[in-house]
């Protein structure tokens, strides 16, 4: 029997792209959401493809509500059984919060409130109608913690947090799961520029964690040995947290 598909939001790169390409091997096919980085999402798709996997690419910007909805009525429209949802995508605006501007917490909470509801809310239904479904949001450790210059971030995270827990609460009966993934400082192009020896001495394991590491929990969550987990938040972070 074929999985379903699975649709990955924010997968050109970093955390996204290296689940895409996890969910591409355990045999789903995959749909690569990007924004702006086509070529990227490309050679996503291409390394997915390479490894005997499906894979599609597709453009559009989950904090828009109209061209989400359109897109995912669309691969609906095209026989798409859409199984999996990794809320991904999000973005970084920091600053301290008397700094802050109104542009900067908007667009922040946007991409990862917004786009929870308008990737996942179309698909719930459809999940429901099988009787099985896996949605899961990548949160992070500064929805759990905090983190200074991230009240905006730490705000949208812990937001996604809150939309699992009850989320799960309400489709359980369904055999639908939903779950959040906090990792910690994870060694991708968010870190650039980073102090990264100052930020190692601060988790127990002494070192960043690694994209395919947070997969492979996805992995997991996303299999039917995690079918009795649901409502929860894992957190990867080397001990930070």
């Amino acid at each position: 029997m074929s999985l379903p598909w699975a649709l990955v939001t924010g997968a050109s790169r970093g955390i996204g792209a290296a689940i895409a390409k996890e969910l591409g091997a355990l045999g789903h096919p995959v749909i690569v959401n990007y924004r702006a980085d086509e070529d990227s999402a490309k050679q996503v798709q291409r390394e997915i493809i390479a490894a005997g996997g499906t894979a599609e690419i597709a453009c559009f910007d989950v904090g828009e509500h109209q061209p989400t909805r359109a897109a995912i009525a669309q691969f609906l429209a095209d026989g798409k059984e859409i199984g999996v949802v990794i809320n991904n995508a999000g973005i970084v605006a920091d600053a301290s919060f008397l700094t802050m501007t109104e542009a900067a917490w908007s667009s922040v909470l946007r991409t990862s409130l917004d786009g929870f509801f308008n990737v996942t809310q179309p698909l719930v239904l459809p999940m429901a109608r099988k009787r099985w479904g896996r949605i899961i949001a990548i949160s992070s450790v500064s929805g759990l913690i905090g983190n200074r210059g991230q009240v905006n971030y730490s705000a949208a995270k812990a937001g996604l947090i809150g939309a699992v827990k009850s989320l799960a609460r309400e489709v359980g009966k369904r055999q639908i799961t939903v779950n959040a993934v906090a990792p910690g400082i994870i060694d991708t192009d968010m870190l650039e520029g980073a102090p990264i020896e100052e930020i190692t001495r601060q988790i127990p394991l002494r070192r960043v964690g690694r994209a395919a590491e947070v997969a492979k929990l996805v992995r997991f969550l996303v299999s039917d040995d995690a079918a009795y987990i649901t409502g929860q938040v894992i957190s990867i972070n080397g001990g930070l947290a």
